[in-house]
């Protein structure tokens, strides 16, 4: 999904950063989703990209009434096309009853992001970029007024370095792994569902979503057959296969019709997590960093990368917002987040509490 989403609302980056900090975040994230579309327009990625929209769904009453002020806000202060869906019309978008109602927002869509890193690496090998697969960095430290880049095959001398990457850290770069917390995300599709079903359900092709803590994302394939379903996974280790079945349930919670559909696939991949939940750019001992997206880096990591390399270059286009200081140290994290098991649990209790108080 193509939301480029900040964790934080706006009272609490305001709180934490201040009103011209946190105004700028958000207009910038809307500045992402559009330079997005640029990028795969002017580099002709083929990728699936369509401006469907999204719907989150609300929860709780309580969850609609906020996204209701939410959806103000977007409108007044940021330009962004953003309404409260009551519950009423909800069938409108997801065949489900559910929510109590939802947030709909138009600058949202999805893409394809295997084609749509496989458009990135055709377009950069044609601007002469040459790209070393299979090559691990080892290590590197500064030499001189240059780095020297230690890998698989061999040291480079390189006169700039940015380090990126986020939810895959490992022990190259152990202060930055002691900042990021490696998360699953758990992604299941349905095996095919009839035309007729798949228009009772998801009407529009809108991408979905809900409001719980342990939230959960959802949207048909591209070619409009199945249904995705995307989830956080607690499992430090093992293939996890508990979050596989509260996705189903999940699924058939919302969906009902789907009680008996099967699965066809079951994957997971690694975002990152740190403590301010904010995508980031820096500085640290003459390297860049462009890292942190929290689970929204399909629009955040080209825009956070585009604009570290700017910085690079020393050019005042790089810019941004997301200048800020480096991520704060998690106590006792070196690689395996040990405490998520935890964390979740208790998430999931929180989550369980209000809906009973709904």
């Amino acid at each position: 999904m193509t939301s480029g989403n900040v964790r934080p609302g706006l009272a609490e980056l305001t709180r934490k950063f201040g009103k011209e900090r946190a105004d700028g975040v958000m207009l910038e994230s809307r500045l992402a989703r559009e330079d997005l579309g640029r990028l795969i327009r002017e580099e002709k990625i083929d990728c699936d990209y369509a401006m469907t929209g999204r719907f989150t769904g609300a929860n709780t009453p309580a969850a609609y009434e906020k996204q209701s002020r939410e959806a103000d806000k977007l409108r007044s202060q940021f330009g962004i096309q953003a309404r409260a869906v009551p519950r009423a019309e909800q069938r409108e978008y997801f065949g489900t009853d559910a929510f109590f109602g939802g947030l709909l927002r138009d600058d949202i869509g999805g893409l394809h992001p295997a084609k749509f890193v496989l458009g990135l690496l055709d377009a950069a090998l044609k601007a002469g970029v040459t790209v070393h697969g299979e090559t691990a960095v080892l290590g590197q430290a500064q030499d001189g007024d240059k780095f020297a880049v230690r890998t698989a095959r061999g040291t480079v001398q390189a006169r700039s370095v940015i380090m990126a990457t986020n939810g895959y850290t490992d022990g190259v770069d152990p202060w930055l792994r002691r900042r990021m917390v490696p998360v699953r995300s758990r992604v299941i599709v349905t095996a095919p569902i009839s035309d007729n079903l798949m228009r009772q359900l998801m009407p529009r092709g809108v991408m979905g979503g809900d409001t719980r803590r342990l939230h959960t994302y959802f949207r048909p394939t591209p070619d409009g057959t199945r249904i995705l379903i995307v989830g956080r996974d607690s499992a430090v280790s093992g293939e996890g296969d508990g979050t596989k079945e509260t996705l189903r349930s999940t699924l058939v919670q919302m969906f009902p019709e789907l009680s008996d559909v099967e699965l066809t696939h079951n994957w997971y991949g690694y975002i990152a997590m740190h403590r301010d939940m904010i995508p980031r750019i820096f500085t640290r001992k003459g390297a860049g960093y462009a890292v942190g997206y929290c689970g929204s880096g399909v629009v955040w990591a080209p825009w956070a990368g585009r604009k570290a390399a700017l910085q690079v270059l020393n050019s005042d286009d790089g810019r941004s917002a997301l200048d800020l200081r480096p991520p704060p140290f998690v106590p006792n994290l070196n690689g395996t987040p040990w405490f998520l098991p935890g964390v979740f649990a208790w998430m999931r209790i929180r989550d369980r509490l209000d809906e009973i108080g709904r």
